[in-house]
């Protein structure tokens, strides 16, 4: 008889998370089994369990993705090794490790390049593949699993996401002077995991939007030279730039609404960057004229690379990084943190610990 695990999983979506169990994984050939001992909770995991996203006047539901149910959400995984497969390498069992959890088809041109979180076919741990919301999960290649170090383990946990989120982002405009202005949108776990990455770069003029004064002043105390409340300011825009001190060059939105993408349309210099991250979804009417006058560059970003992530940890590993307010729940709450960050009441990151 196969052996069996627990696991919170979405069965129903927009219901509450259900323990489940399930078969447990075993190494296959070149794979390896790790026990969960952090799982970080995020946003996109909302998503999933909501059912869907919003791309602009189309709910791309999970059905319509091919995912099926029960979906054992968490991707902010680390572990420790607990089973490995035949040939694989670099690894042994009671080895921590952090989870690269955007795993690739293996055969594409992009997975060759190891940019697995480009993947057409990609199948990532916690979304196509059991996550960390399970007892176990397993990793096809060990590749894929990267050594902490004497980082705090919750913390660790979240670089695979959140951490990582933030470095791809802040690469994509980067060089640049140190002193010219960067706007951040959303002082979230994942826009505050973007302050503490410029700051260890040397960035020195990073400017965080936020609609909340206690996430405003947590970014304040991580590095942010200086916060707008785009609430509360009678000219979002004109707050943003007498902030700055200097034309902004490049503004990274982690929210992604209409609202804060339109703002952050409004910001850049001529020859400027607008670098769009957040899963909030829906649209807004570019004015394509304006991109051409001005020179804006326009790019999406999604997580990261799983050379990337190797960098970040490396950079967090010289202590040069400071990591977000992180929070530990059990694995029982993990559909109530769901409910939390679906309302705004974070502030950081939550990470399970059990």
């Amino acid at each position: 008889m196969a052996k069996q695990m627990q696991a919170w999983a979405v069965t129903n979506p927009g219901e509450a998370l259900e323990n489940v169990r399930l078969e447990a994984p075993e190494a296959e050939a070149g794979a390896v089994v790790l026990d969960v001992a952090r799982c970080g909770v995020c946003h996109s995991d909302v998503h999933l369990w909501e059912g869907g996203f919003d791309f602009g006047g189309q709910q791309v539901t999970l059905a319509a993705m091919g995912i099926e149910m029960p979906l054992v959400l968490g991707h902010e995984i680390l572990g420790t090794v607990s089973s490995v497969g035949s040939d694989a390498k670099g690894v042994e069992v009671g080895d921590t490790r952090i989870v690269y959890p955007w795993i690739g088809c293996g055969e594409c041109a992009r997975c060759r390049e190891e940019r697995d979180d480009l993947c057409e076919r990609q199948a990532a741990l916690g979304v196509r593949r059991p996550g960390g919301f399970g007892d176990k999960v397993m990793v096809p290649d060990a590749k894929y699993l990267i050594d902490p170090g004497d980082i705090d383990l919750s913390w660790a946990a979240t670089l695979a996401c959140s951490g990582l989120t933030a470095y791809g982002a802040v690469q994509k405009l980067m060089p640049m002077d140190p002193n010219t202005p960067i706007v951040v949108i959303g002082a979230g776990g994942v826009g505050l995991s973007a302050v503490g990455v410029l700051s260890a770069l040397g960035h020195r003029n990073t400017i965080i939007v936020d609609i909340e004064d206690s996430r405003l002043a947590t970014a304040k105390s991580s590095g942010a030279s200086a916060t707008v409340n785009s609430r509360t300011a009678p000219n979002a825009i004109a707050a943003v730039n007498e902030a700055a001190g200097a034309p902004v060059m490049g503004v990274i939105d982690f929210v992604n609404s209409p609202q804060t993408a339109a703002l952050a349309f409004s910001l850049p210099a001529k020859g400027g960057a607008v670098v769009q991250v957040g899963l909030f979804g829906g649209s807004f009417p570019l004015p394509l004229a304006a991109m051409a006058v001005r020179a804006i560059r326009l790019e999406g970003s999604y997580v990261g690379s799983l050379a990337e992530l190797r960098e970040l940890v490396a950079l967090a590993r010289t202590g040069k990084l400071t990591p977000p307010p992180v929070a530990e729940v059990p694995r029982s709450e993990a559909g109530a943190t769901l409910a939390a960050l679906r309302d705004g009441s974070v502030v950081g990151r939550v990470v399970i610990n059990d």
